[in-house]
């Protein structure tokens, strides 16, 4: 195996000696983008270069400016190039961050849409599939994401399935739900170029392979019900889960289950460490607070959305939650 080189983004020409080998990745790093999914997909192809001997990949990092973005961790990255400056890309890496709702896309619409009408795989980490879907590219097609961003995205993109795993690597439309979900994306991308044996190979050399096997059974969908190792309690926390739009009252949720409503409390109590009423009031406080970073939806529609009938009734419990009135939060979150 050769010399390891050094790993530069920004930098300077690499020499290549299969150059008609190498393929070439395109990143697109929006502000505020996912440090560790970046990092976590260099590294990746980095490492398939060493196990191989010669550069099978290649990379060049662009922003829309051709400037350098800054990442979810506050360093200011130099980039290679501007969007603009790219012809005939093969694939194309869309990297963003918590900003992927609101980050200015102007340019990259246009100029994604003339490569998507193509044979131009278009990959999107972190929250990359956001964007994905803001430029139209998913429309009926299917996505990985992270749970956190699940409510807002169902919200605002209805014909876009959310996939429960934690990456999709197949087709033009490829997706990580975030960080190290990254690895696993790309050590697919490296089995269907390479063959399986040597993305095992390129996994075991990141000492990646154990894990590999765990997020493989990840479920991205699963509610945080699954945590609870009580199973009456799960079962509870799982029927809140499925009706916070209407919620019941903890009396029906123990007789649905078949207990007292006493024996509910008691378990919640032991196992969550809270009352059966006051966890159900938290998965909707929780649910309107996504819903107000991720949506468009007005402060009266949130409150609905999760159960509150009343807009001061809302408004005075997110404030006791969150120290901060649904108001203050939405127009601090516009500036």
């Amino acid at each position: 195996m050769k010399k390891e080189q050094t790993l530069n983004v920004a930098g300077a020409q690499r020499a290549c000696e299969t150059e008609d080998r190498t393929h070439l990745f395109i990143f697109v790093l929006l502000d505020g983008f996912s440090h560790l999914s970046l990092v976590s997909a260099l590294e990746t192809l980095q490492t398939a270069n060493l196990v191989a001997g010669s550069r099978l990949y290649d990379w060049k990092v662009c922003s829309l400016a051709g400037v350098a973005v800054r990442s979810s961790v506050g360093i200011a990255l130099a980039v290679d190039s501007d969007i603009r400056d790219i012809e005939q890309p093969k694939d194309i890496v869309i990297v963003s961050g918590e900003g992927a709702f609101e980050n200015d896309i102007g340019g990259l619409k246009p100029w994604l849409a003339r490569f998507g009408r193509g044979q131009t795989r278009i990959t999107g980490l972190g929250t990359g599939s956001i964007i994905m879907a803001r430029t139209g590219l998913l429309n009926g097609k299917s996505a990985a994401i992270h749970p956190w961003y699940r409510t807002g995205f169902t919200e605002l993109y209805a014909s876009v399935t959310l996939s429960r795993n934690t990456h999709l690597s197949k087709g033009l439309r490829c997706s990580s739900s975030s960080g190290i979900s990254g690895i696993d994306l790309f050590l697919d991308l490296i089995s269907l170029d390479h063959g399986a044996a040597f993305s095992n190979i390129v996994a075991e050399s990141l000492c990646y392979a154990p894990i590999r096997l765990v997020q493989k059974s990840v479920d991205t969908g699963s509610p945080s019900s699954m945590s609870v190792l009580h199973p009456i309690v799960s079962k509870a926390i799982a029927a809140m889960e499925n009706t916070i739009e209407y919620p019941v009252a903890p009396s029906a949720l123990a007789k649905d289950i078949g207990i007292s409503t006493r024996q509910l409390e008691r378990l919640f109590q032991r196992y969550i460490g809270t009352s059966p009423k006051r966890h159900y009031m938290r998965l909707r406080l929780r649910e309107a607070y996504r819903l107000l970073i991720q949506s468009q939806l007005g402060i009266t529609e949130v409150g609905l959305a999760c159960g509150f009938a009343s807009p001061s009734h809302f408004s005075k419990c997110f404030k006791a939650e969150f120290s901060i009135s649904p108001f203050e939060f939405k127009r601090a979150k516009a500036k």
